[in-house]
């Protein structure tokens, strides 16, 4: 195991100057600006941003130290290989799925709870730990916004996990996280794996967000991170359907013009890379979907001809 005794050890395993180490993390909070983001739901995200300096130093962070602690195989998201596919697919042609939340997850994480568990001391020295967790940290909560933050929230839970997990496994549910959202899938008694649950997230200072927590049997449509489980992992009807009148109108009548009617002040070529991307996202769930597929060449072609239309702002 890789244990670092000495500051400069770890500035030089970063490839950032130890100055500027001590620098930011003695201003913290002036390199953080807040962003607020629209929830779906209606309300809205305030995330703390770190500035390049201190991004740079979080991501250093993130792909050179934090790789050192284990995350959980039930994990399934913020580590290679994760993607809300894999999540979904343990539950897939389950008779019931229970979905738990964490209530203010990232606002639930203390200081003592970072300095503890991701940076711990038996492989840092106290003056490295504490300094660290400042850089990973911003006044009272892990910020939601840092390159860092996410990692972080899979070490912290890595025993929370394994417990759960062993728990789930000996009464043969499925469980999987994705960052505070649980799913379990199976036969069981959901009022026994709630309550397991609750107790579990209080002994490490979290609790769930009742608002949140559903039971879907099998006679309706289940979703898990937004793909229908039933029989075969798919996007939603409703996607699908939004999708492909998206490529017909661009296709049929242009793209300016389906802006146009549908009041977007998205450029087209922006609007189409978009467009894009979410046809290949769906093309992750389903890759031998024909439509998609079809979809997906029309809209690199309506690309490829938008790359040759003159820009009429430019000289």
């Amino acid at each position: 195991m890789i244990v670092y005794h000495e500051v400069a050890t770890v500035a030089r395993e970063l490839g950032i100057p130890l100055k500027t180490l001590y620098g930011v993390s003695n201003n913290i909070s002036a390199h953080y600006h807040k962003v607020a983001l629209p929830k779906k739901n209606g309300g809205t995200r305030i995330l703390s941003v770190p500035d390049p300096v201190l991004k740079t130093i979080q991501c250093a962070i993130a792909d050179t130290l934090l790789p050192l602690s284990p995350v959980s195989r039930y994990a399934k998201a913020y580590k290679p290989a994760a993607s809300v596919k894999a999540n979904a697919l343990p539950h897939v042609g389950k008779k019931k799925l229970l979905k738990l939340d964490i209530l203010h997850f990232f606002d639930s994480i203390l200081y003592s709870t970072v300095k503890e568990k991701v940076f711990p001391a038996s492989r840092y020295a106290e003056p490295i730990r504490i300094l660290l967790t400042m850089l990973c940290y911003e006044r009272d909560a892990l910020p939601q916004g840092a390159p860092s933050s996410p990692a972080i929230t899979n070490i912290i839970l890595f025993d929370f996990d394994e417990t759960v997990g062993a728990f789930c496994h000996e009464r043969g549910i499925a469980y999987t996280r994705y960052c505070d959202d649980m799913t379990f899938s199976g036969d069981f008694d959901e009022k026994e794996v709630t309550a397991f649950i609750e107790a579990e997230l209080r002994i490490r200072g979290f609790f769930l967000n009742r608002s949140k927590t559903a039971v879907i049997r099998h006679t309706r449509r289940q979703t898990v991170t937004g793909i229908v489980v039933n029989e075969a992992p798919a996007l939603p009807r409703a996607t699908r359907r939004e999708l492909r009148q998206a490529v017909y109108y661009c296709k049929t009548y242009g793209v300016a013009n389906h802006l146009a009617r549908i009041q977007s002040s998205t450029s087209p070529g922006k609007y189409l890379e978009k467009l894009l991307g979410k046809i290949s996202y769906a093309l992750s769930v389903d890759p031998d979907d024909a439509d998609l597929q079809k979809a997906r060449k029309t809209v690199l072609l309506l690309i490829g001809l938008e790359k040759h239309i003159p820009d009429p702002t430019q000289p």
